[in-house]
């Protein structure tokens, strides 16, 4: 699909029509030893010269990438189930989005709060593709400033400031966020968290809080103890509650049906808003633009980030004028939050997910993820759930199917042994650290979907006599 422009491009013209490299057969290639040399070298400099505080990830020192394929700095050829953490939706590189960017750079960069051409059409684009009923979209730049705007705008609108969130959940790294919470990961170490914050089980039913033997009762068992949680811990001024369509760093744990319409009438009855965190399943994630189209709901405020900017960092909060319009001037604002740049990269993208159906690929390449993953399900006892919608899956991986104790090293010797074998996956997230995420550009076409599965099927089963 070839997309034209609606904003000027100073006599530039757009990339013309060509079949992108990621739509021809792309298998990896491996030239050097791993790491390599040009790798090697960078590695030893991160390491005298940055805190070791990252996630722990496979030595790929990225040099570019273009659609579903990276090259590393030694030549190296990697297919990507990262989406580099689920942010670039519309794949590596995309030629229209490059232009776009390239095209604002020879414009402006920051003007601060200052009106913009990009930053109304951004915000205004991005109510036309959301759910009737939210109304505003207030910028910022990371999901953290979007968690954190969501908040202070619940308790500047509401008499109440507690906010309930759930156990396992992450919904960023600041204060605030990291209060909100419901893992040791982004707390342990950094001493006291903020007060006004509840916290609940999540209906995590492979390993349910109340060994309920079907996913409706787990997930009925968790709002039944929204009340206990309430009456044992609230100091009588509820505010909001905060939840993920799926908790992506618990180990992308997908909610039983129904649980999150009753927990949205749940909120209704409590009269407090509900908080949908979406900064990384939306924008075709999930095979929806939004999540929450998946199920019967209406959140008060959903953020937004990730896949919206697919490369240029840019979030936002999606939300109904009765909150927003409390905001007096001077309020809430930020320095690079809807800064022209990343707003013209959010445009762009969001063309491109409309424009090349990528919704809907994301859909049906989900299928057959799931087809691949339950047919190395039923040949091994280590996978032991499976777990996901569209282009995000989690894959859980035990000793055997029956104690389901977790294998953490088990996980990470397949994660080394994809990257030997040119498949990029992010390092193992979960409760326990042994849960593989699979969540590359929805671009991926099928034959790429086989490609990868292949491959990550021989890294599993190199792992079993490793």
């Amino acid at each position: 699909v070839t997309i034209q422009s609606t904003r000027p491009t100073r006599g530039r013209p757009l990339p013309a029509p060509r079949i992108p490299e990621w739509e021809v057969s792309t298998m990896p290639k491996i030239i050097t030893e791993l790491p390599g040399p040009n790798a090697r070298a960078y590695l030893e400099k991160s390491k005298k010269y940055e805190p070791q505080s990252m996630s722990d990830q496979v030595p790929l020192v990225w040099d570019r990438a273009e659609g579903c394929v990276i090259w590393d700095v030694d030549g190296n050829e990697f297919l990507d189930w990262s989406s580099g953490v689920l942010v670039t939706n519309v794949g590596h590189c995309h030629p229209y989005y490059v232009e776009q960017v390239k095209d604002q750079c020879d414009k402006l960069f920051n003007c601060y709060d200052f009106l913009t051409q990009p930053r109304a059409d951004l915000a205004e684009k991005l109510v036309q593709v959301a759910p009737d009923h939210l109304d505003r979209a207030f910028l910022v730049t990371t999901g953290t400033d979007a968690t954190e705007a969501a908040m202070r705008m619940c308790r500047r609108a509401h008499e109440g400031f507690e906010i309930i969130s759930f156990h396992g959940a992450f919904h960023g790294r600041t204060y605030g966020a990291a209060s909100a919470a419901g893992s040791r990961g982004t707390k342990n170490g950094f001493g006291p968290m903020m007060t006004g914050f509840l916290h609940t089980p999540f209906p995590y039913f492979y390993r349910c809080p109340f060994g309920s033997e079907t996913e409706e009762e787990c997930g009925n068992k968790c709002i039944e103890f929204l009340d206990w949680t309430v009456e044992r811990e609230s100091c009588g001024a509820l505010c909001a509650v905060i939840t993920e369509p799926y908790q992506g760093g618990a180990g992308s744990i997908m909610a039983p049906k129904g649980f999150f319409e009753t927990l949205d009438k749940w909120c209704k009855e409590k009269g407090i808003y509900f908080i949908f965190d979406e900064v990384q399943s939306s924008f075709g994630r999930t095979g929806k633009m939004f999540a929450m189209e998946h199920y019967d709901i209406k959140p008060d405020l959903v953020t937004l980030g990730k896949g919206l900017g697919s490369g240029v960092p840019c979030s936002a909060v999606l939300g109904t004028s009765a909150i927003m319009d409390v905001l007096p001037p001077g309020s809430m604002g930020s320095t690079n939050g809807g800064n022209p740049l990343s707003s013209r990269a959010a445009l762009a993208a969001i063309d491109i997910i409309q424009k090349e159906g990528l919704v809907e690929n994301a859909a049906r390449m989900g299928e057959l993820f799931k087809q691949r993953f339950e047919a190395i399900q039923q040949k091994h006892e280590q996978l032991g759930d499976i777990r996901g919608m569209g282009l995000v899956w989690g894959l859980e991986m035990v000793k055997d199917k029956a104690s389901k104790e977790p294998d953490a090293d088990f996980t990470r010797r397949i994660v080394l042994n994809a990257f030997h074998r040119g498949l990029c996956m992010i390092a193992p997230i979960g409760l326990y650290k042994n849960v593989l995420r699979v969540a590359p550009p929805l671009i991926i076409t099928e034959q790429q979907v086989h490609e990868t599965c292949d491959i990550f099927e021989a890294a599993f089963e190199e792992a079993l006599i490793s």
